[in-house]
């Protein structure tokens, strides 16, 4: 069995004191307060019973307390020097105080099987050593920085800055779904950011949608050009930025509830109608038909005729007023005829495209997100039933990964949404298809838990809520749910990493981007500042402007003229 070999530079910083408060768990005792942070890595050593062999078994510190201390009175003056006290009492060490600290094991490190606990506990007395960088480096990412399918998103928080990098697996991030839970102000668009340039860089060369209601993601364009993403094969990223005014989707590929949902409020005759007049023409116009709203219109009306006692054909009330409300959308911007952003429009491995939808209304972008992401599913569906072919627009011959920003609004928790149903098909069957997809949100308690669920990789940053932080509990593994009670003390950049994309959850500061990020506050005070500045110069030179006028026309009044 392969094993990595303790380093000589492992440090010891305490002694094992006997089981913890459950079966996966063990105290030990220290005077190192510096070096027990809740988070840090540590390990012990055990031989496996009837081999030679000894294994290093992994931990993480879940919890500290202090056992052992001077007297309360002693730090109550302040003009006592503890230390002073310490040393007339017969405490000989530097550090007086001791401290009592539980460790939760993860188990031995086994390439390429990951952490297997062998259920080995130590004995008291047997020594804790400090997890060295070079041992992290191996056993936290499943991937090494650089390395075809990883992705370096920062460094161990614990460790000095860059002392341990932390590179994700891609496969595992795209294909079994990821989420970035963040309140406002974490980062998290920061941190999406740093995971498209990973995306994009040669060594993965993926195919990305973005789903942007803000306008955020347009600065991903620097990595046009830009050296860091270049590779000797010629390769470059591309970034296509694509602004409301560029956004076209064909009617013919929305179905029932998304005509619903753009129409004004309906009776329940003319949804009945209208329901009817899909039937209609998924009935007359078979196969790969492009319907208009004209089409759609003949099909109401069809739908609403009546026959009277006589034989008599008589249209009903409910298609003139269905008439009056496709209007709408047969004039809508976004929602054309003919012209549609297919599949192999929006992706391509290599390239990154941002949807902007931040002047777009809600019940618009809804339905947008649903029509493009049940498009793509069933492009990659029939793609690997060898159901199209490669001049189809629908033809998509690779994996392909999409992020949706503000995912509480697209799934919300305990509302009605044109996308939820999509998306938990997509979560639930897409990794069998390689569509993946990744959800951003600041408020996760009102993301719909079921979607949630299903993203195996999770992103956690700062945030206060109790509603959103109780939410994360049954969304992150066992291992990392000692870390959510750091989430109110992370600052901005810091990230709690856990599920399928490492080894082991992990606190991370996420490195600096390649390119701007499109995501700052406006700092409103400079805003006003400079708002009076030019006002006050504006006033100086309207008020300046009479004063030349007038001895501009002194001066001619006084030449005489012949």
């Amino acid at each position: 069995m392969t094993q990595l070999a303790q380093s000589s530079t492992s440090q010891v910083i305490g002694t094992v004191k006997g089981p913890g408060d459950d079966g996966n768990q063990y105290v030990f005792i220290t005077a190192d307060n510096r070096q027990v942070k809740i988070g840090e890595f540590v390990f012990y050593t055990a031989a496996v019973p009837g081999q030679r062999q000894t294994l290093q078994i992994l931990g993480k510190i879940s919890a500290r307390q202090l056992t052992d201390h001077l007297p309360d009175r002693i730090f109550a003056d302040t003009e006592i020097s503890p230390e002073t006290i310490a040393a007339l009492v017969g405490f000989a060490h530097p550090n007086p105080e001791i401290y009592e600290v539980a460790v939760d094991v993860i188990g031995h490190f086994q390439p390429p099987l990951g952490f297997i606990n062998p259920r080995l506990t130590p004995d008291p007395g047997a020594k804790v050593y400090l997890a060295d960088d070079a041992m992290l480096q191996q056993v936290v990412n499943k991937k090494q920085p650089g390395e075809v399918g990883s992705a370096r998103v920062g460094s161990l928080l614990l460790r000095a800055g860059g002392a341990v990098p932390v590179a994700l697996d891609v496969k595992e991030l795209v294909s079994t779904h990821m989420a970035i839970l963040a309140g406002t102000g974490s980062g998290k668009s920061y941190t999406a950011g740093v995971l498209i340039e990973e995306f994009l860089q040669p060594y993965n060369r993926a195919a990305v949608l973005i789903f942007d209601p803000h306008g955020e993601y347009s600065t991903l364009a620097d990595m046009r050009g830009h050296s860091s993403f270049k590779a000797d094969d010629g390769y470059a990223p591309k970034v296509q930025v694509l602004t409301p005014d560029d956004i076209r989707i064909r009617v013919s590929s929305l179905d029932y509830y998304d005509v619903l949902t753009l129409l004004p409020e309906m009776s329940d005759r003319q949804q009945s109608i209208l329901n009817k007049a899909f039937a209609i023409l998924s009935k007359h116009k078979r196969g790969s038909y492009r319907w208009n709203v004209n089409d759609l219109v003949a099909a109401v009306y069809e739908a609403d005729i009546t026959v009277d006692d006589e034989g008599n054909e008589k249209v009903g009330s409910s298609a003139p007023a269905l008439e009056w409300k496709l209007d709408r959308l047969a004039r809508s911007q976004y929602f054309h005829q003919m012209d549609h952003l297919a599949p192999r429009d929006l992706f391509e491995p290599g390239q990154v495209t941002v949807l902007q939808m931040n002047e777009i209304s809600q019940e618009e972008q809804q339905v947008i997100c649903a029509a493009v992401l049940r498009q793509s599913y069933l492009s990659r569906v029939n793609t690997a039933k060898d159901k199209l072919s490669d001049d189809d627009e629908n033809y998509l011959p690779y994996p392909v990964f999409t992020l949706i920003e503000e995912a509480h609004r697209f799934a919300p928790a305990k509302e009605p949404s044109r996308c939820k149903a999509i998306l938990r098909t997509i979560l639930s069957e897409g990794r069998k298809f390689g569509l993946g997809v990744g959800l951003i949100t600041q408020r996760p308690g009102k993301l719909d838990s079921d979607v949630l669920s299903q993203c195996m990789s999770q992103f956690l940053m700062r945030i206060v809520n109790p509603v959103d932080q109780e939410s994360l509990k049954y969304g992150v593994e066992a291992a990392g749910r000692d870390l959510l009670k750091e989430l109110p003390a992370l600052t901005k950049g810091q990230v709690i990493i856990s599920g399928a994309c490492v080894n082991t959850p992990v606190l991370c500061q996420v490195r600096t981007r390649l390119t701007q990020h499109g995501g700052e506050t406006l700092n409103a005070p400079h805003e006003w500042q400079g708002y009076f500045q030019a006002h006050r110069l504006r006033s100086q030179q309207i008020s300046q402007a009479p004063v030349a006028a007038n001895a501009k026309a002194e001066t001619f009044q006084g030449v005489s003229i012949d």
